[in-house]
């Protein structure tokens, strides 16, 4: 059963037919997803919830597809882990890392949008689906559209990472390398998608790919025991994730599915991509768009979507933005790692040093509680950290040449070498 009534106008709030539309034709706001909260009241609980499958479609009455779902069965549920290492580093009292980077098909939350957009494709009658891509919705689309049987067009562009690359072009699709930035590929995609009945999922599909987030916040409720946490730390590309977070957050306490709304959001961006955190310093109502140069691609849209919905969000919740330049991104990779044992990719490297910049100057206290999501995996942008990570010993097949070369290394602790 749906509990869809249609798409409103996040603007002028004007309504619209459940079909495969983005923009009010009248003010030119962006659509979003109606639901009836009433009838999903009545039928809603925490025990249904949690009698449900382990992925994203546990929350199924919270998702705009009319059937049951179609894409996607293994999407969502990720781990919320309890990072106490990298707690005692940062010298915080509760941290916890909601890593989407495994346990999803593709090794990053865009496989949640990405079940719900071309489950909602399929319902529309789509047979060919697109995407404009930094990099993981691009493998996302391609794995799960293949798995579907639908035809798929992707558009990168020509400068992304190689392991970004050959995580789509894997599923054969047809990868369209464009010459120029995430802006720029996503302008072009636009005009295709008026002129071909392609479902773009982040186009004329968007208002339903992007409520794919909300499971993201969902989930954090519910692995913290039904209770939103004092902080969570989102990275922003076109801020959508953000926003949904925010909404699934408040979407539960409208049902009654929590007692309160009780967190800051914040939004972590790269110095070398960050419209969203300049307009919060500057506290401006306005996102001026910037060209991006920055190590963390996935995060380089400098146009965001969505990027005036995240500042509302963060004003409302008390929140705040930072950024972090690409040395920090690096650091904050190999932190997560030794700490922790999770090799995020570039946009988790943004999360936890703006999570460790945040701590340090106050505005994160100590004796809280924070949430860091981690989005994709480490193995997709390994040329960021390859640099910087040291080489291994070289030693020949033998106890004398393991012993002079590592038995006076400096940096290993005399009592590694205590003998039987």
């Amino acid at each position: 059963m749906s509990y869809v009534k249609g798409l409103k106008c996040r603007e002028c709030h004007r309504l619209y037919p459940t079909q495969a539309l983005y923009v009010c034709e009248f003010c030119f706001g962006s659509l979003e997803v109606d639901y009836d909260y009433d009838k999903i009241k009545s039928q809603l609980s925490r025990e249904k919830i949690e009698r449900g499958p382990k992925s994203i479609w546990r929350y199924r009455d919270l998702l705009p597809i009319d059937g049951e779902p179609t894409v996607g069965p293994h999407a969502g549920f990720t781990p919320l882990i309890k990072a106490d290492n990298l707690a005692r580093v940062l010298g915080i009292k509760e941290l916890y890392i909601k890593d989407d980077s495994v346990c999803h098909p593709t090794l990053s939350f865009k496989d949640r949008v990405v079940a719900v957009a071309l489950t909602k494709a399929k319902e529309l009658g789509f047979k060919t689906v697109a995407c404009a891509s930094t990099g993981n919705l691009a493998g996302s689309v391609s794995a799960q559209s293949a798995l579907a049987g639908l035809n798929r067009f992707i558009f990168i562009p020509a400068d992304l990472e190689l392991g970004k690359v050959v995580g789509a072009l894997i599923y054969a699709p047809n990868l369209v390398a464009v010459e120029g930035n995430y802006d720029d590929v996503n302008r072009l995609c636009a005009e295709i998608a008026s002129r071909y009945r392609w479902a773009f999922v982040n186009i004329n599909i968007r208002p339903y790919y992007a409520e794919g987030s909300k499971t993201y916040g969902y989930e954090v409720m519910e692995q913290l025991g039904w209770k939103t946490p004092k902080h969570i730390v989102v990275p922003v590309a076109s801020g959508s994730l953000l926003v949904k977070i925010w909404k699934a957050f408040n979407e539960f306490k409208k049902l009654g599915l929590i007692d309160e709304v009780d967190s800051k959001i914040y939004a972590a961006q790269a110095e070398g991509c960050s419209p969203v955190t300049a307009a919060f310093r500057e506290k401006s109502e306005i996102i001026k768009p910037v060209k991006p140069k920055t190590i963390a691609k996935s995060l380089a849209i400098g146009n965001p979507a969505d990027g005036i919905y995240a500042l509302d969000a963060m004003k409302q919740s008390g929140g705040s933005a930072e950024s972090v330049t690409d040395e920090e991104i690096v650091e904050g990779i190999k932190l997560l790692a030794r700490t922790q044992g999770i090799f995020t990719e570039t946009a988790g490297g943004v999360t936890v040093a703006t999570t460790k910049k945040l701590i340090e100057k106050g505005v994160i206290p100590k004796n809280e509680s924070c949430v860091i999501c981690i989005t994709g995996n480490g193995l997709k942008t390994q040329e960021a950290v390859s640099d910087h990570i040291g080489k291994p010993y070289r030693i020949k097949a033998s106890m004398d040449s393991f012993e002079k070369t590592l038995r006076h290394e400096s940096k290993i602790t005399e009592d590694v070498w205590q003998s039987k």
